[in-house]
């Protein structure tokens, strides 16, 4: 696949030749960030891609109603405003009357209620659908108001509202079956070129409402591994770049000229298992590999000592001491005897899949955990997979275990609900559903005391540990690097780079 909607460098280039040579003094590709990442994106739609790579370029070309700052507040994006009633039924937005999409058109709410009905659509396969499932109706009493009906309270769905697959899409886009294929947003930037893995060329969007970004453009360059983006940086052919890889990322820091950025992230290494496949569906077998574990050995071994053990929740706000949790320190022989009660003392053999490029260290975690597995007769057979079949893989459930890394959230209630309630729908990837998970999850959620949330989602954690369909490992720690020349970069615990709208690029 390759678009290509314009030639805005090829543009500027003639231009400046036009003008003489006293306007080259300014080089065009000053105003130009030069970036790189190793993993490209697997799609265009923002209501259906789980890949990290693929949220990451859409977030610099479409915008949600609101998003989260790097203190996850909530803060305007299409919307200016919004207000809850006071019975937390209804939840009315205010519009920028300055948001545009880049062709041009104002933003309405007729485009915010199809984002949403579509959303809803089980057709459309939204990766967030589970979040917006308390939204009865959708009323747009003029072009800059959007009322949504709720049919309960709903504290966390602001949070939900704010993520790259709760994007505004055009309600035309959506009519005539373009989403997937041409990307027509309201943020920062453009997508002018897309050449699967090897580049993407991004202009900024004249009818931004957020005004003009630092640069003119974005061009991304997949590049082969993280080490040679490193390479490409040293030889200044690259001005900014993500990092998976935290073997490379911590070499970062003796570059001259190099700055890493890194902060703790809400994302988290997991290792999956299929509660509905033999012998997974035994809570014995579950609880036997989480005690079998060493996730500190993993850390330390696969990432190099970046993370921190971890249970479900990776928010500070909820999140419980891991050393509370069941089984978090290694027990062997606890894990054995589990074995044994399960009638498996002899062990089974199974398959685990793992996605190459992300995480790039997927497959080292799969080969630590193969090792410490086979302490109790768990012989694990390792399955690399390309990211898009793996992500496929992953979405059909149709695996025995897997290494993910998946996308943390600040509230507990939309990162979970869509994994591990009967109406949620990652439920197959989950393959599990117990009712006192699901009733946990709807308390936290219509409850708005964050003082008598925290204990509900611990209770939470809690169960989901000790039920073990997942075996929670580290979480994660997000990289960027730029060139000194690089200005006014923020780095985001998410991992998103809504930031780079504000960087400029010079001497």
């Amino acid at each position: 696949m390759h678009l290509n909607f314009g030639k805005t460098l090829l543009t500027s280039l003639a231009m400046a030749t036009l003008l003489g040579t006293a306007t080259l003094v300014l080089p065009a590709q000053a105003a130009n960030l030069r970036m790189a990442w190793a993993q490209d994106a697997t799609g265009l739609d923002p209501h259906t891609q789980t890949a990290f790579s693929s949220l990451r370029l859409l977030e610099l070309i479409y915008e949600p109603l609101v998003r989260l700052d790097a203190q996850y507040n909530v803060v305007p994006a299409v919307a200016t405003s919004w207000e809850f009633s006071s019975d937390g039924l209804t939840l009315t937005f205010k519009l920028d009357p300055k948001a545009k999409f880049s062709t041009g058109d104002a933003v309405t709410s007729a485009d915010v209620k199809a984002s949403f009905e579509r959303l809803l659509d089980e057709a459309t396969a939204a990766a967030a659908r589970a979040n917006f499932l308390s939204i009865k109706t959708i009323d747009t009493p003029d072009p800059q108001t959007v009322v949504f009906n709720l049919s309960q309270p709903d504290a966390p769905i602001l949070v939900a509202m704010s993520g790259t697959n709760a994007s505004i899409v055009p309600a035309s886009a959506i009519a005539d079956g373009s989403v997937a294929t041409k990307a027509v947003g309201s943020g920062p930037f453009m997508l002018d070129e897309w050449d699967p893995n090897v580049k993407e060329v991004l202009s900024a969007n004249p009818n931004w409402a957020g005004g003009k970004p630092g640069v003119d453009g974005i061009t991304i360059s997949v590049l082969p591994s993280e080490s040679s983006i490193i390479d490409s940086m040293r030889a200044n052919q690259i001005d900014f770049a993500l990092f998976n890889d935290p073997t490379i990322a911590t070499l970062i820091p003796g570059e001259p000229n190099m700055t890493l950025n890194r902060i703790p992230g809400l994302a988290y290494n997991v290792l999956q298992l299929n509660p509905s496949r033999p012998p997974m569906d035994n809570v014995k077998v579950r609880q036997a590999i989480s005690c079998a574990v060493n996730r500190q050995e993993i850390i330390d071994t696969a990432l190099v000592g970046e993370g921190k053990v971890t249970g479900p929740l990776t928010m500070a706000a909820f999140a419980s001491d891991p050393a509370s949790l069941f089984c978090y320190k290694q027990d062997v022989e606890k894990a054995k005897a589990l074995m044994a009660e399960a009638g498996l003392a002899d062990g089974f053999s199974v398959n685990v899949i793992a996605a190459t490029g992300e995480p790039p260290y997927a497959a080292n975690e799969a080969q630590v955990l193969q090792s410490q597995l086979a302490v109790i007769g768990v012989k694990l057979t390792i399955q690399t997979m390309d990211l898009k079949v793996y992500v496929d893989t992953w979405l059909k459930g149709d695996f025995d275990m897997a290494v993910a890394q998946n996308g943390g959230r600040p509230d507990p209630y939309p990162m979970y609900n869509r994994y591990f309630t009967k109406d949620g729908n990652l439920i197959k990837v989950s393959n599990y559903a117990d009712p006192e998970l699901d009733k946990l999850l709807q308390e936290g959620r219509v409850e708005t005391d964050i003082a008598k949330r925290k204990p509900i989602f611990q209770e939470f954690e809690q169960r989901l540990a000790e039920a073990a369909p997942w075996i929670w490992i580290s979480s994660t720690v997000t990289y960027t690097a730029n060139l000194a020349t690089v200005k006014g970069y923020e780095i985001n615990p998410s991992g998103l780079l809504f930031s780079l709208s504000k960087v400029t690029v010079g001497e």
